[in-house]
């Protein structure tokens, strides 16, 4: 296994160390006695210093969310784990918004699985209560790896460390009615040029949840705004805020623009956007996969599904939710842990699970051959996923507030810089 620069230091010292005694110990040649045979704490540490793999357990054990098409899926995609590998697959139903709080509790004493499932998104506190294993991956692990989304990946990183394995991925895109818009538009200049031909009062051209910071996000930071920075190895600087940079102000215009033109009913929600969508009062709405069957049930073939369109030539970069597996701190099989997560999460086994479980695979060699999904699938290889760090948890209302307000015609720059000192000064205390 790849180990830290320290362990590689002692090593390098160690072996310096026995050049010098062989070069001590002259031409004098003892024989060794033949009944000097190698142990097997010997052998084992042979192994590992070849880089081989570890002893095989019998049993691994993994908590799955307690959703029936998640438990069928792993059922059928672990069955080929334990035929390739020889090692059983214990497979525990464990709602996956309670397993953090059992981990602290059972994994001390060893009662707890091997692998869990977690969003990407509580990463942060997983790292702080230390209840993630930091995975020392192979060579090979690392390459297996690399086939995966890369924002997914990092997404399961939290301060330069990798803690987990990416599963799925979660995004939105643009939902349009074939009778009012035969096309997808492809650039946000030609979404608003449809915006305004088709908007007369009682149909509205373009409608999303403008005031919910996870959907406007792309919007935001198509010009250019950010949340926190990042450096290269994704590493949020949470003291640098960049939700009223010139970029995010630019884009909160452009929305507020949406309202001053009467393009959106000023107060639009979930629920007034579904309804205007389904009754044919709508030409594009944006949302998720989650609204497939209430929309494909009022529109049946009318209904069209694509990627976000681009702004200013570039792909609008939505907010991803991803979920993945960590191996659990306490384990004593971290290394087949590790195995048994690339294994369930591979190409093959994530086709298997799209097609059971429905949700869409963090693995970018497989192929999506659904009309829908297909689309979504696309505008996950450019979504960003929502920062993992604690300090995110002050950002959504403060911004969600803001968006309100400029949705009510006040001064965009004006209400962002006081989101963004709001969220400062949240973020000072929660510190």
């Amino acid at each position: 296994m790849l180990k830290s620069k320290t362990l590689l230091l002692s090593l390098l010292l160690l072996f310096m160390m026995s050049i010098v005694l062989v070069a001590c110990g002259g031409d004098d040649e003892q024989e060794a006695p033949e009944d000097d045979v190698e142990t097997e704490e010997d052998t084992e540490t042979d192994e590992a210093a070849d880089g081989d793999e570890p002893e095989k357990p019998d049993e691994l054990t993994m908590w799955v969310n307690d959703e029936e098409s998640q438990l069928d899926a792993y059922e059928e995609i672990t069955e080929r784990f334990t035929e390739e590998y020889g090692i059983d697959v214990n497979i525990v139903e464990f709602s996956m918004l309670d397993q953090t709080d059992a981990i602290s509790l059972d994994g001390p004493q060893g009662l707890g699985p091997d692998l869990f499932f977690q969003p990407h998104d509580r990463m942060g506190d997983i790292s702080l209560q230390g209840l993630a294993a930091e995975l020392e991956l192979t060579e090979d692990q690392l390459a297996r790896l690399g086939e995966y989304n890369e924002e997914a990946v990092t997404s399961f990183s939290y301060e330069g460390v990798q803690y987990g394995i990416p599963a799925v991925v979660e995004t939105y895109g643009l939902f349009y009615n074939t009778e009012l818009v035969p096309e997808a538009p492809e650039t946000m200049d030609e979404l608003m040029e449809i915006a305004r031909d088709l908007t007369d009062g009682s149909t509205y051209g373009f409608l999303m949840e403008a005031a919910n910071f996870y959907f406007t996000y792309p919007f935001l930071t198509g010009p250019g705004g950010y949340v926190f920075a990042q450096d290269e190895e994704g590493i949020y600087n949470t003291d640098d805020i960049g939700l009223a940079s010139a970029g995010a102000v630019e884009g909160a215009e452009t929305i507020k623009t949406w309202f001053d033109e009467g393009l959106m009913p000023t107060g639009i929600d979930a629920d007034i956007m579904n309804g205007l969508f389904t009754d044919g009062q709508a030409g594009m709405v944006v949302s998720g996969p989650w609204s497939i069957p209430d929309y494909r049930e009022a529109l049946g073939d009318n209904l069209g599904v694509a990627p976000l369109p681009s702004w200013d030539g570039e792909p609008l970069n939505s907010f991803a939710g991803n979920k993945g597996w960590l191996v659990n701190y306490y384990s004593e099989e971290q290394y087949w842990a590790t195995e048994l997560a690339l294994f369930i999460t591979n190409a093959e086994s994530s086709e298997t699970y799209f097609e059971i479980a429905g949700e869409l695979p963090a693995h970018t060699a497989v192929e999506i051959d659904d009309e829908f999904m297909s689309p979504f699938f696309e505008q996950t290889q450019v979504a960003t996923p929502m920062p993992n760090v604690p300090e995110m948890s002050q950002v959504w209302d403060p911004i969600g507030d803001a968006l309100q307000f400029i949705s009510q015609g006040e001064d965009a720059q004006e209400v962002l810089e006081e989101a963004v000192e709001q969220i400062q000064d949240q973020i000072a205390i929660m510190n």
